[in-house]
């Protein structure tokens, strides 16, 4: 039995609620490589994640914004409240997965979703272009009709689809966010039906993620080679990971892959947005008025 926490009748507070949680929860994952509860690193810390999460919460939830409104307005908060990009990739995630839910009727989160992915315009990718300069995150190259350090000549889902092969994030926006609704969320799913707790059931489908999906951030870092080798690494971790297995994947495995990955400075950090998008999806699709 899922034991879901009651979504506000209001769908801003139940936007927001949603949100918070899915920060919340993935924090509370012995993800490997990540900022957690068990282990922080790579010069941040729980705290900062839970203030930006706290501090974006409210704007992702607000009426009346665009998506590009939302992710700029969300990224400067995130600045100002801890003064490092935290949660670029969640926002990227969050803010359309946030329009769609916050659309009036009765329609799937995934079919409003491509409502909203479809309505994207110029001045979206203008913002976003904008709030991804203010962010600074680590490796971004440029795209040929899309670069973020110059005025947007392409809508917001253009642009995505011009980076879909170098960056996840920019898949999930070319895709439907495939990845999300396709593999993410059936996997949790399924790893709660099970009987894994909510925590557990994050941890299994980040290292499901990381076998599976080369993690971007780590290739702009670093390159595929060391990409390559943490999905190897993942692999062997995922090798008893199946429900009827009864969860062997264990927190010393965890924990072991943790220290392996900080102590040589890899963060797969998009590897943690996806996660978190999944999350989010999740519990948005929980509520009656935003079935799945």
């Amino acid at each position: 039995m899922i034991d879901w926490a009651p979504i506000p009748p209001d769908p801003a507070s139940g936007v927001a609620d949603a949100y918070r949680a899915a920060c919340h929860l993935e924090l509370r994952a012995l993800k490997p490589g990540n900022v957690h509860i068990h282990a922080e690193g790579h010069g941040m810390t729980v705290d900062q994640f839970l203030a930006s999460a706290e501090a974006t919460a409210p704007i992702l939830a607000s009426p009346g914004l665009s998506v590009g409104e939302r992710l700029h307005a969300a990224v400067r908060a995130t600045r100002e409240a801890v003064g490092c990009n935290t949660n670029l990739g969640i926002l990227l995630l969050a803010a359309p997965l946030a329009q769609a839910a916050l659309m009036p009727g009765n329609a799937p989160l995934r079919e409003r979703l491509g409502h909203v992915l479809a309505s994207l315009t110029v001045a979206d990718a203008d913002l976003a272009f904008q709030a991804i300069t203010l962010a600074e995150p680590a490796g971004l190259g440029r795209v040929e009709g899309a670069d973020v350090h110059a005025p947007a000549r392409v809508n917001l889902l253009d642009a995505m689809r011009e980076a879909q092969d170098r960056d996840t994030i920019a898949r999930q926006y070319a895709t439907g966010f495939a990845d999300v609704f396709d593999t993410g969320v059936p996997s949790l799913r399924r790893w709660l039906e099970a009987g894994a707790g909510f925590e557990q059931a994050t941890e299994m489908i980040y290292v499901e993620f990381l076998a599976t999906l080369p993690d971007s951030h780590v290739i702009r870092k670093y390159g595929r080679e060391r990409s390559e080798w943490l999905r190897a690494r993942a692999s062997e971790l995922r090798e008893n990971t199946a429900p009827d297995r009864a969860f062997t994947l264990t927190r010393s495995r965890l924990a072991e892959l943790d220290r392996d990955l900080k102590y040589n400075g890899v963060n797969p950090g998009t590897t943690a947005d996806i996660v978190v998008g999944c999350l989010f999806a999740l519990w948005l699709m929980q509520s009656r008025s935003h079935p799945s």
